[in-house]
Protein backbone atom coordinates (compact mmCIF):
# COMPACT_ATOMS: atom_id res chain seq x y z
CA UNK A 1 0.00 0.00 0.00
CA UNK A 2 1.13 3.59 -0.69
CA UNK A 3 1.96 6.10 2.03
CA UNK A 4 4.04 3.80 4.22
CA UNK A 5 1.16 1.64 5.53
CA UNK A 6 0.55 -2.05 4.95
CA UNK A 7 -2.74 -3.90 5.37
CA UNK A 8 -2.79 -5.99 8.54
CA UNK A 9 -3.80 -9.62 8.42
CA UNK A 10 -6.95 -8.92 10.43
CA UNK A 11 -9.44 -6.10 10.00
CA UNK A 12 -11.27 -4.77 13.02
CA UNK A 13 -14.59 -2.93 12.77
CA UNK A 14 -14.70 -1.83 16.42
CA UNK A 15 -11.13 -1.40 17.70
CA UNK A 16 -10.66 -1.66 21.45
CA UNK A 17 -7.18 -0.15 21.49
CA UNK A 18 -5.59 2.87 19.84
CA UNK A 19 -1.89 2.11 20.45
CA UNK A 20 -1.65 0.34 17.07
CA UNK A 21 -2.16 2.84 14.23
CA UNK A 22 -5.45 2.49 12.39
CA UNK A 23 -6.50 3.39 8.87
CA UNK A 24 -9.84 3.24 7.13
CA UNK A 25 -9.50 1.12 3.99
CA UNK A 26 -11.54 -0.35 1.17
CA UNK A 27 -10.75 -3.68 -0.43
CA UNK A 28 -13.35 -3.33 -3.20
CA UNK A 29 -15.46 -0.50 -4.61
CA UNK A 30 -19.00 -0.19 -3.31
CA UNK A 31 -21.16 1.34 -0.61
CA UNK A 32 -20.25 2.64 2.85
CA UNK A 33 -20.16 -0.94 4.12
CA UNK A 34 -16.86 -1.36 2.24
CA UNK A 35 -15.14 0.98 4.72
CA UNK A 36 -13.20 -1.01 7.30
CA UNK A 37 -10.89 -0.15 10.18
CA UNK A 38 -7.51 -1.84 9.68
CA UNK A 39 -4.43 -2.02 11.87
CA UNK A 40 -1.44 -0.72 9.92
CA UNK A 41 2.32 -0.39 10.25
CA UNK A 42 3.72 3.08 9.65
CA UNK A 43 7.41 3.41 8.93
CA UNK A 44 9.85 6.28 8.63
CA UNK A 45 9.44 8.91 5.93
CA UNK A 46 11.57 8.59 2.82
CA UNK A 47 13.01 11.38 0.68
CA UNK A 48 10.47 14.15 0.15
CA UNK A 49 8.06 12.65 2.71
CA UNK A 50 6.83 13.37 6.23
CA UNK A 51 5.16 11.35 8.96
CA UNK A 52 2.16 13.16 10.45
CA UNK A 53 -0.07 12.21 13.37
CA UNK A 54 -3.60 13.43 12.76
CA UNK A 55 -5.71 15.40 15.18
CA UNK A 56 -8.57 15.53 12.67
CA UNK A 57 -9.35 14.46 9.10
CA UNK A 58 -11.75 15.99 6.61
CA UNK A 59 -14.65 14.36 4.73
CA UNK A 60 -15.30 15.28 1.08
CA UNK A 61 -17.43 14.07 -1.80
CA UNK A 62 -14.32 13.01 -3.70
CA UNK A 63 -13.98 10.31 -1.01
CA UNK A 64 -17.34 8.93 -2.13
CA UNK A 65 -16.23 8.92 -5.78
CA UNK A 66 -13.14 6.92 -4.81
CA UNK A 67 -15.09 4.52 -2.61
CA UNK A 68 -17.63 3.74 -5.35
CA UNK A 69 -14.99 3.36 -8.06
CA UNK A 70 -16.03 6.41 -10.09
CA UNK A 71 -12.45 7.56 -9.47
CA UNK A 72 -10.61 4.20 -9.45
CA UNK A 73 -7.88 3.39 -6.93
CA UNK A 74 -5.45 0.50 -6.71
CA UNK A 75 -6.96 -1.69 -4.00
CA UNK A 76 -6.78 -2.16 -1.09
CA UNK A 77 -6.42 1.57 -0.36
CA UNK A 78 -7.08 4.12 2.35
CA UNK A 79 -9.33 7.11 1.70
CA UNK A 80 -9.27 10.75 2.74
CA UNK A 81 -7.73 13.79 1.05
CA UNK A 82 -7.28 16.34 3.85
CA UNK A 83 -6.11 16.37 7.42
CA UNK A 84 -4.29 18.27 10.14
CA UNK A 85 -1.98 17.30 12.95
CA UNK A 86 1.61 17.28 14.14
CA UNK A 87 4.65 16.38 12.07
CA UNK A 88 6.52 13.50 13.75
CA UNK A 89 9.43 13.16 11.32
CA UNK A 90 10.64 14.48 7.97
CA UNK A 91 12.54 12.73 5.23
CA UNK A 92 15.59 13.81 3.27
CA UNK A 93 15.10 16.96 1.23
CA UNK A 94 12.14 18.31 3.19
CA UNK A 95 13.08 21.81 4.34
CA UNK A 96 9.76 23.65 4.79
CA UNK A 97 8.61 21.42 7.67
CA UNK A 98 10.23 20.00 10.80
CA UNK A 99 9.32 17.53 13.53
CA UNK A 100 6.94 19.18 15.97
CA UNK A 101 5.36 21.54 13.42
CA UNK A 102 1.61 21.96 13.33
CA UNK A 103 0.62 21.16 9.77
CA UNK A 104 -2.33 20.68 7.44
CA UNK A 105 -2.90 19.53 3.88
CA UNK A 106 -5.11 18.66 0.98
CA UNK A 107 -3.15 16.12 -1.00
CA UNK A 108 -2.77 13.00 -3.07
CA UNK A 109 -2.47 10.07 -2.60
CA UNK A 110 -5.58 9.41 -0.51
CA UNK A 111 -4.97 8.17 3.01
CA UNK A 112 -6.07 10.82 5.50
CA UNK A 113 -8.57 8.55 7.27
CA UNK A 114 -6.03 7.30 9.80
CA UNK A 115 -4.23 7.97 13.05
CA UNK A 116 -0.78 8.50 11.52
CA UNK A 117 0.61 8.27 8.00
CA UNK A 118 3.69 8.77 5.86
CA UNK A 119 2.98 10.99 2.85
CA UNK A 120 4.58 13.31 0.31
CA UNK A 121 5.47 16.67 1.86
CA UNK A 122 4.79 18.76 -1.26
CA UNK A 123 1.20 19.69 -0.40
CA UNK A 124 1.63 19.89 3.38
CA UNK A 125 1.93 23.38 4.84
CA UNK A 126 2.62 24.80 8.29
CA UNK A 127 -0.57 25.63 10.13
CA UNK A 128 -0.75 29.07 11.77
CA UNK A 129 -1.12 28.93 15.54
CA UNK A 130 -4.44 30.78 15.37
CA UNK A 131 -6.18 28.02 13.41
CA UNK A 132 -7.32 24.92 15.31
CA UNK A 133 -6.62 21.43 14.01
CA UNK A 134 -10.29 20.56 13.42
CA UNK A 135 -10.84 23.83 11.58
CA UNK A 136 -7.83 23.13 9.38
CA UNK A 137 -8.96 19.58 8.63
CA UNK A 138 -12.38 20.92 7.67
CA UNK A 139 -11.11 23.64 5.37
CA UNK A 140 -8.01 22.62 3.44
CA UNK A 141 -9.51 20.79 0.46
CA UNK A 142 -12.76 22.79 0.56
CA UNK A 143 -11.07 26.13 1.15
CA UNK A 144 -8.42 25.62 -1.51
CA UNK A 145 -11.20 24.57 -3.89
CA UNK A 146 -13.11 27.79 -3.18
CA UNK A 147 -9.86 29.71 -3.59
CA UNK A 148 -9.04 28.42 -7.05
CA UNK A 149 -12.63 28.72 -8.25
CA UNK A 150 -13.16 32.32 -7.22
CA UNK A 151 -9.59 33.57 -7.68
CA UNK A 152 -8.33 31.56 -10.67
CA UNK A 153 -11.25 30.17 -12.69
CA UNK A 154 -12.70 33.30 -14.27
CA UNK A 155 -14.73 34.10 -17.41
CA UNK A 156 -13.05 35.69 -20.41
CA UNK A 157 -14.53 39.05 -19.40
CA UNK A 158 -13.18 38.73 -15.85
CA UNK A 159 -14.99 39.06 -12.53
CA UNK A 160 -15.57 42.46 -10.95
CA UNK A 161 -17.38 43.61 -7.81
CA UNK A 162 -21.11 43.52 -8.42
CA UNK A 163 -20.97 40.65 -10.92
CA UNK A 164 -23.34 37.71 -10.50
CA UNK A 165 -22.15 34.10 -10.17
CA UNK A 166 -24.17 30.93 -9.58
CA UNK A 167 -22.87 28.40 -7.06
CA UNK A 168 -24.61 25.04 -6.65
CA UNK A 169 -24.63 23.22 -3.28
CA UNK A 170 -24.14 26.56 -1.55
CA UNK A 171 -24.85 25.15 1.92
CA UNK A 172 -22.13 22.49 1.71
CA UNK A 173 -18.56 22.71 2.91
CA UNK A 174 -17.16 24.34 -0.23
CA UNK A 175 -20.34 26.35 -0.75
CA UNK A 176 -20.40 28.10 2.62
CA UNK A 177 -16.75 29.09 2.22
CA UNK A 178 -17.48 30.33 -1.30
CA UNK A 179 -20.49 32.36 -0.12
CA UNK A 180 -18.34 34.24 2.38
CA UNK A 181 -15.36 34.67 0.09
CA UNK A 182 -17.53 35.91 -2.79
CA UNK A 183 -19.06 38.51 -0.49
CA UNK A 184 -15.59 39.63 0.55
CA UNK A 185 -14.70 40.03 -3.14
CA UNK A 186 -17.85 42.06 -3.79
CA UNK A 187 -19.48 39.39 -5.96
CA UNK A 188 -23.21 38.67 -5.89
CA UNK A 189 -23.36 34.93 -5.38
CA UNK A 190 -26.62 33.17 -6.17
CA UNK A 191 -26.63 29.87 -4.33
CA UNK A 192 -28.76 26.78 -4.77
CA UNK A 193 -29.50 24.36 -1.95
CA UNK A 194 -32.04 21.69 -1.03
CA UNK A 195 -34.64 23.02 1.39
CA UNK A 196 -35.49 26.28 3.13
CA UNK A 197 -33.10 25.69 6.05
CA UNK A 198 -30.11 25.22 3.76
CA UNK A 199 -31.08 28.29 1.76
CA UNK A 200 -31.18 30.35 4.96
CA UNK A 201 -27.74 29.02 5.82
CA UNK A 202 -26.34 30.17 2.47
CA UNK A 203 -27.86 33.63 2.94
CA UNK A 204 -26.46 33.90 6.46
CA UNK A 205 -23.01 33.17 5.05
CA UNK A 206 -23.04 35.82 2.37
CA UNK A 207 -25.08 34.61 -0.59
CA UNK A 208 -26.92 37.47 -2.25
CA UNK A 209 -29.77 35.14 -3.27
CA UNK A 210 -30.61 31.53 -2.40
CA UNK A 211 -32.76 29.16 -4.47
CA UNK A 212 -34.37 25.98 -3.18
CA UNK A 213 -33.79 23.63 -6.11
CA UNK A 214 -36.26 21.13 -4.62
CA UNK A 215 -39.21 23.48 -5.09
CA UNK A 216 -38.09 26.27 -7.45
CA UNK A 217 -36.96 26.58 -11.05
CA UNK A 218 -33.45 27.86 -10.55
CA UNK A 219 -33.16 29.07 -14.16
CA UNK A 220 -36.17 31.34 -13.78
CA UNK A 221 -34.94 32.62 -10.41
CA UNK A 222 -31.48 33.35 -11.78
CA UNK A 223 -32.90 35.27 -14.70
CA UNK A 224 -35.18 37.25 -12.36
CA UNK A 225 -32.32 38.02 -9.95
CA UNK A 226 -30.04 39.26 -12.74
CA UNK A 227 -32.60 41.31 -14.65
CA UNK A 228 -32.72 38.70 -17.39
CA UNK A 229 -29.01 38.89 -18.18
CA UNK A 230 -27.76 35.73 -16.53
CA UNK A 231 -24.55 35.10 -14.58
CA UNK A 232 -20.94 35.34 -15.70
CA UNK A 233 -19.97 32.00 -14.15
CA UNK A 234 -21.70 28.85 -12.92
CA UNK A 235 -19.67 26.82 -10.40
CA UNK A 236 -21.17 23.33 -10.50
CA UNK A 237 -20.20 20.35 -8.34
CA UNK A 238 -23.53 18.55 -8.84
CA UNK A 239 -23.03 17.30 -12.39
CA UNK A 240 -25.73 15.39 -14.26
CA UNK A 241 -28.79 16.90 -12.55
CA UNK A 242 -27.82 20.55 -12.98
CA UNK A 243 -25.59 20.72 -16.06
CA UNK A 244 -28.12 21.49 -18.81
CA UNK A 245 -30.07 24.06 -16.82
CA UNK A 246 -26.86 25.68 -15.62
CA UNK A 247 -25.95 26.50 -19.21
CA UNK A 248 -29.29 28.33 -19.50
CA UNK A 249 -28.26 30.59 -16.61
CA UNK A 250 -25.17 32.00 -18.33
CA UNK A 251 -24.93 35.34 -20.08
CA UNK A 252 -23.13 35.50 -23.47
CA UNK A 253 -19.44 34.56 -23.16
CA UNK A 254 -20.19 33.08 -19.74
CA UNK A 255 -18.19 30.25 -18.20
CA UNK A 256 -19.54 26.88 -17.06
CA UNK A 257 -17.04 25.61 -14.47
CA UNK A 258 -17.72 21.97 -13.59
CA UNK A 259 -15.79 20.62 -10.60
CA UNK A 260 -17.76 17.64 -9.31
CA UNK A 261 -20.31 14.90 -9.97
CA UNK A 262 -22.44 14.62 -6.83
CA UNK A 263 -25.50 13.52 -8.85
CA UNK A 264 -23.46 11.48 -11.34
CA UNK A 265 -21.20 12.33 -14.28
CA UNK A 266 -22.47 14.58 -17.06
CA UNK A 267 -23.48 12.55 -20.16
CA UNK A 268 -21.56 13.05 -23.41
CA UNK A 269 -22.00 16.63 -24.57
CA UNK A 270 -21.86 18.23 -28.04
CA UNK A 271 -19.64 21.36 -27.93
CA UNK A 272 -21.64 22.83 -30.81
CA UNK A 273 -24.47 23.54 -28.38
CA UNK A 274 -22.37 26.23 -26.69
CA UNK A 275 -22.52 28.55 -29.70
CA UNK A 276 -26.28 29.20 -29.92
CA UNK A 277 -26.45 29.65 -26.15
CA UNK A 278 -24.15 32.67 -26.33
CA UNK A 279 -20.65 31.49 -27.35
CA UNK A 280 -20.21 29.97 -23.92
CA UNK A 281 -17.05 28.54 -22.37
CA UNK A 282 -16.88 25.17 -20.59
CA UNK A 283 -14.16 23.87 -18.29
CA UNK A 284 -13.70 20.86 -16.01
CA UNK A 285 -11.53 21.77 -13.05
CA UNK A 286 -9.69 19.81 -10.38
CA UNK A 287 -7.85 21.11 -7.34
CA UNK A 288 -4.79 18.95 -7.87
CA UNK A 289 -3.89 20.69 -11.11
CA UNK A 290 -3.77 23.96 -9.20
CA UNK A 291 -1.62 22.61 -6.35
CA UNK A 292 0.79 20.69 -8.58
CA UNK A 293 3.81 22.44 -7.02
CA UNK A 294 4.79 23.24 -3.46
CA UNK A 295 5.01 26.93 -4.36
CA UNK A 296 1.46 27.02 -5.72
CA UNK A 297 0.16 25.09 -2.72
CA UNK A 298 1.80 27.52 -0.32
CA UNK A 299 0.53 30.61 -2.15
CA UNK A 300 -3.04 29.32 -2.23
CA UNK A 301 -2.89 28.22 1.41
CA UNK A 302 -1.55 31.64 2.43
CA UNK A 303 -4.53 33.25 0.70
CA UNK A 304 -6.92 30.88 2.49
CA UNK A 305 -5.28 31.37 5.89
CA UNK A 306 -5.45 35.16 5.45
CA UNK A 307 -9.22 35.28 4.87
CA UNK A 308 -9.86 32.85 7.73
CA UNK A 309 -7.61 34.62 10.23
CA UNK A 310 -8.94 37.99 9.09
CA UNK A 311 -12.51 36.89 9.79
CA UNK A 312 -13.86 37.25 6.24
CA UNK A 313 -14.37 33.47 6.08
CA UNK A 314 -15.48 31.38 9.04
CA UNK A 315 -15.27 27.60 8.82
CA UNK A 316 -18.48 25.95 9.93
CA UNK A 317 -18.14 22.38 11.24
CA UNK A 318 -21.62 20.92 11.63
CA UNK A 319 -20.72 17.22 11.93
CA UNK A 320 -18.04 15.41 13.91
CA UNK A 321 -17.69 11.62 13.84
CA UNK A 322 -15.23 9.26 15.52
CA UNK A 323 -12.92 7.80 12.88
CA UNK A 324 -14.47 4.35 13.30
CA UNK A 325 -17.92 5.78 12.43
CA UNK A 326 -16.80 6.83 8.96
CA UNK A 327 -19.38 4.61 7.21
CA UNK A 328 -22.22 6.57 8.83
CA UNK A 329 -20.51 9.82 7.87
CA UNK A 330 -20.50 8.67 4.23
CA UNK A 331 -24.17 7.70 4.41
CA UNK A 332 -25.13 11.11 5.77
CA UNK A 333 -23.03 12.91 3.16
CA UNK A 334 -24.55 10.98 0.26
CA UNK A 335 -28.07 11.50 1.63
CA UNK A 336 -27.38 15.27 1.68
CA UNK A 337 -28.10 15.35 5.40
CA UNK A 338 -24.94 17.33 6.13
CA UNK A 339 -24.30 21.07 6.07
CA UNK A 340 -21.03 22.93 6.24
CA UNK A 341 -17.96 20.79 6.85
CA UNK A 342 -17.54 17.38 8.46
CA UNK A 343 -14.51 16.06 10.34
CA UNK A 344 -13.44 12.62 11.48
CA UNK A 345 -11.66 12.42 14.83
CA UNK A 346 -9.00 9.68 15.31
Amino acid sequence: MRGGATLASSIRTCPEETDVPRAIQIAAPGGPEQLRVAEVEVGAPGPGEIRIRHAACGLNFIDVYQRTGLYPLALPHSLGMEGAGTVEAVGEGVTHLAAGDRAAYAANPPGAYCDVRVMPAKNVVKLPDGIAFDTAAAMMLKGLTAQYLLRRVKPVEGLDPGDFVLFHAAAGGVGLIACQWARALGLQLIGTAGGAAKCRLALEHGAAHAIDYSSEDFVARVKASTGGRGVKVVYDSIGKDTFDKSLECLRPFGLMASFGNASGPVPPFAPGALGPKGSLYLTRQTLFTHIATREATQAMADDLFAVVQGGAVKIRIDQRYPLEDVAQAHRDLEARKTTGSTVLLP
